[in-house]
């Protein structure tokens, strides 16, 4: 083997995941800490009309959703929300969204470990940084092991989730109260309206697994089968809650609540439901962390194999196939997070602005293809109708730009926050261009 070959080969990794990988990253992402916590305020804005306004918000997702399958399929890469909007659009755009995701991963693997914690030590008391520390070094291990082992990790904790859910609704049956639901629309439609914004955040996350394009199996049929199943699922899994929820406390009851499902589980089990809620936090969570560590990951290899990084972190360890480099800086920049502020909605908006950020940038992408390279969504098993994705595209943009203003009124502080974040992305890219183009001019001309 060449000296070129070996490079090249170092750089490669193992196609390793399959649809149930897939759902388990979607699915995994997704229903994390929102499911937990979102449910009061929602309630109180919309009263038990909440599921309505709980199926609305899927609309944008939806949309992103058939947006992220379609490149899923036409473009597997690993690292795809940077390596697209650089391939079709400007490589500034993927290292600028890439930039801020390295802020907002950051942010969403800190809210996960705190609150995983906090309701762990609803039962045994527990040091909160400490622990945190301990879950960081127990997921970095886990992700060291291959992507195939973090998958099937990740898909034994989804089984967990979907049966303590189901455990959950079913048990819940007996003491729901039909009563309990009217008036149904007892906040109106500008309360539906109200939540939709609010609920949006339970299904961000849901195309995490395109992240991994490049160690999935037959990943034009796979991506977009498994981004289907995973939206799916994760919409039945947060109505059936709900309703029982709601059923059992009802609206004035579950808008009160600090830990609506908490109470709802004591409400139907008993003692035993603050124990069936906690194992399904520590799951639905702990699937969370394991799934954002992953996508961080591979974006900072993606990001180091096109020389926006140090190389090293495009490295791949040949025995598990998995960028260890990449990993491990994943590790320390989330270890660095811990200094961050506790308070959530801070916390929450420096995840959601990276993330819609990606959306937009991906919607802009499909765009740059469908009008670039027909040929892509020609030879591509999951295309639908040019028009139709260039209607979903420009409708996902407006749909990013509306949810990223409507979150300054929350807190302004990381808008503040993540616009010094890109000023240094700025500064540093201008330095990497800048080098680059001195290399070039000094290299020989042959």
């Amino acid at each position: 083997m060449s000296a070129s070959d070996k490079a090249k080969a170092s750089q490669e990794l193992h196609r390793d995941v399959g649809v149930g990988g897939i759902v388990s990253l979607g699915l995994g992402t997704a229903v994390g800490v929102s499911v937990f916590s979102i449910m009061a305020p929602a309630t109180l804005l919309a009263g038990p009309a909440m599921l309505v306004a709980m199926l609305l918000a899927m609309i944008p997702m939806v949309v992103y959703a058939i947006i992220y399958a379609f490149m899923g399929a036409a473009v597997p890469v690993t690292g795809a929300s940077f390596e697209w909007p650089r391939r079709f659009v400007h490589p500034f755009l993927g290292f600028f969204i890439s930039w801020l995701r390295i802020a907002g991963s950051t942010s969403a693997m800190i809210v996960l470990t705190m609150v995983l914690v906090s309701y762990v030590s609803s039962i045994f008391a527990l040091p909160l940084k400490p622990t945190m520390f301990g879950l960081l070094v127990f997921v970095m291990l886990v992700n060291l092991m291959g992507v195939s082992a973090a998958a099937k990790s990740q898909f034994i904790m989804l089984l967990v989730l979907l049966a303590t859910c189901v455990l959950f609704t079913v048990g819940s049956v007996p003491d729901i109260e039909i009563s309990r639901f009217h008036p149904f629309m007892s906040e109106g439609v500008v309360g539906i309206f109200a939540a939709i914004p609010l609920l949006i955040s339970l299904f961000l996350g849901i195309e995490s697994a395109t992240e991994v394009g490049g160690e999935v199996k037959n990943p034009a049929r796979t991506i977009p089968l498994g981004i289907t199943i995973s939206i799916l699922l994760t919409a039945a899994t947060y109505f059936m809650v709900a309703f029982a929820a709601l059923g059992v406390l009802g609206p004035e009851k579950l808008a009160a609540s600090e830990a609506p499902l908490l109470d709802a589980g004591m409400a139907v089990f008993g003692d035993w439901g603050r124990y069936l809620i906690v194992l399904s936090a520590i799951v639905a969570i702990g699937s969370s962390v394991n799934a954002t560590f992953i996508i961080m990951s591979r974006f900072l290899y993606a990001m180091a194999r096109e020389g926006m990084l140090p190389a090293r972190l495009a490295t791949v360890d040949g025995r598990h196939g998995v960028p260890r480099a990449a990993i491990l800086c994943t590790f320390v920049m989330c270890c660095a997070g811990l200094l961050l502020p506790g308070n959530l909605v801070f916390l929450f908006l420096a995840v959601n602005i990276p993330t819609i950020l990606k959306y937009s940038a991906t919607c802009l992408a499909t765009i740059s293809l469908l009008v670039k390279r027909p040929d892509l969504h020609e030879a591509s098993k999951f295309r639908p109708s040019r028009t139709l994705l260039f209607f979903l595209s420009g409708l996902g943009i407006v749909l990013g730009i509306f949810i990223i203003v409507a979150g300054w009124s929350a807190d302004w502080r990381p808008y503040a926050l993540l616009l010094v974040w890109s000023l240094l992305g700025c500064a540093y890219y201008a330095f990497i261009v800048f080098r680059q183009g001195r290399a070039s001019k000094a290299a020989p001309v042959s």
